[in-house]
């Protein structure tokens, strides 16, 4: 029999958001920003994901770790969750410093929470739940909290079933019929490996998938450990979880497989974002933000509604505070304050918009473009970072062009053209 929600030790469980390192796969969106504050489906921040699902499973303990780039995330934090002065909650951020113990930067995902478990043990939290700060998803974390209580596990980690193919670049779990992990090997190459690792027809069965398909257990970077557990695990030099905690934590512990079968993208590279994105303008997109009971929280803005003239929008989100002219959009994701021109075209794109209008800073500068998108842009398979400014008659595309390359006021990567934050493209200007 299942424990009820009411009986779970939520109070007792801390979550830990993991803020990554440099975000190089996600450069030049990383380039002034920590990868968890990245912008996301027009108005929100890729952390707002991790903290969205902690805050709707009842956990209002929260830290994300971070160590690059990170005013903009504090900016972001501590604008976004406040919470009243009768409720034992919090959304911290703790950034690497130089401590009287050490002065170096987190070495990996592991070694981030070895070097905070000062502040994690100073709350009478029983259970760690450890989460990424680059995924999307929707996870009510008190299913994985109940099974890793009635299971008496030591240690649960989330998986999700994949295909053959992606199953290369991921940590693949082998579990009994108990969902007990009994092998666990990071990205595995070698076809008889993987063969070995297939998910038995009874398992497939039991979680309701065909009894022949080809799947496997990959990890979703999701864990849950016991507090006397999380610090064995860590007292050691061991740098990462995925490569050196949780393949020698099995010999060890009951560890154990809580399977997800929902939508889960892990927003990793350009493309990884790309096409999660735009996947959002879908008419039945796998992830939606329209979910009753289950927001995904972020900053409050005082924004008007949006306007838009005469424009041709075909499978678009649309944030707050845009102005539109009579332009035609066509799967395109549009962020707060974002101005489009008339005669410009947009199509595959995602536009962030800004962080501020025109008038609010300063009036226009002569020779420089206003912010936003100018009249009569041909714009295809691009990433417009805030504070753009795009002159008139210009066209941006990646056709012809070489996979990834560094340009003048731009860059493709994975064939995706990306204009960086603040940058300047004048009038007539062809990418």
């Amino acid at each position: 029999m299942s424990l009820p929600s009411n009986t779970l030790p939520i109070s007792k469980t801390l979550a830990v958001i993991m803020g990554g390192g440099a975000g190089t796969r996600l450069f030049p969106l990383t380039k002034e920003r920590a990868k968890p504050a990245v912008p996301l489906g027009g108005k929100y921040r890729l952390v707002d994901i991790p903290i969205s699902n902690c805050l709707n499973s009842g956990f209002r303990g929260i830290y994300i770790l971070t160590q690059f780039n990170s005013t903009s995330l504090h900016r972001h934090i501590n604008s976004s969750y406040k919470f009243d002065d009768f409720t034992p909650s919090f959304v911290e951020i703790l950034a690497a410093q130089q401590t009287p113990e050490g002065s170096r930067w987190y070495q990996g995902t592991a070694d981030a929470v070895r070097q905070n478990m000062r502040y994690f043990l100073e709350h009478p939290y029983e259970y760690y739940v450890i989460l990424s700060g680059d995924q999307l998803y929707r996870m009510d974390y008190r299913d994985m909290l109940r099974q890793h209580v009635e299971s008496k596990a030591d240690l649960t980690i989330a998986t999700i079933p994949v295909a053959r193919e992606p199953a290369t670049g991921f940590g693949i779990m082998l579990t009994d019929e108990d969902k007990r992990i009994r092998q666990f090997v990071e990205k595995p190459k070698d076809p008889r490996v993987l063969d070995s690792l297939r998910i038995p027809h009874d398992l497939l069965t039991a979680i309701g998938q065909a009894p022949d398909a080809d799947l496997y257990q990959a990890s979703m970077g999701i864990y849950i450990f016991n507090r006397s557990v999380l610090e064995a695990c860590l007292d050691n030099d061991f740098v990462d979880f995925g490569k050196n905690i949780i393949p020698a934590a099995i010999s060890d512990y009951k560890v154990m497989a809580h399977i997800f079968q929902g939508y889960w993208e892990d927003i990793g590279t350009i493309s990884a974002f790309f096409e999660a994105n735009l996947a959002l303008t879908a008419p039945n997109p796998q992830y939606s933000f329209y979910v009753p009971g289950s927001p995904v929280f972020t900053q409050p803005l005082f924004l008007p509604a949006s306007v838009v003239n005469s424009a041709n929008v075909s499978c678009a989100m649309i944030s707050d505070g845009c102005i539109i002219g009579d332009a035609t959009l066509e799967r395109c994701v549009l962020g707060i304050r974002s101005i489009i021109q008339s005669g410009s075209s947009l199509k595959n794109t995602i536009m962030m918009g800004a962080d501020y209008y025109e008038s609010e800073v300063y009036g226009a500068q002569e020779g420089v473009p206003p912010i936003g998108i100018g009249r009569d842009c041909v714009i295809n398979g691009a990433i417009i970072d805030k504070n753009a400014r795009i002159g008139n008659r210009v066209v941006i595309s990646p056709e012809g062009k070489s996979q990834d390359l560094d340009g003048d006021g731009y860059y493709i990567r994975d064939g995706i053209v990306v204009v960086p934050k603040n940058s300047v493209i004048h009038d007539g200007t062809w990418i």
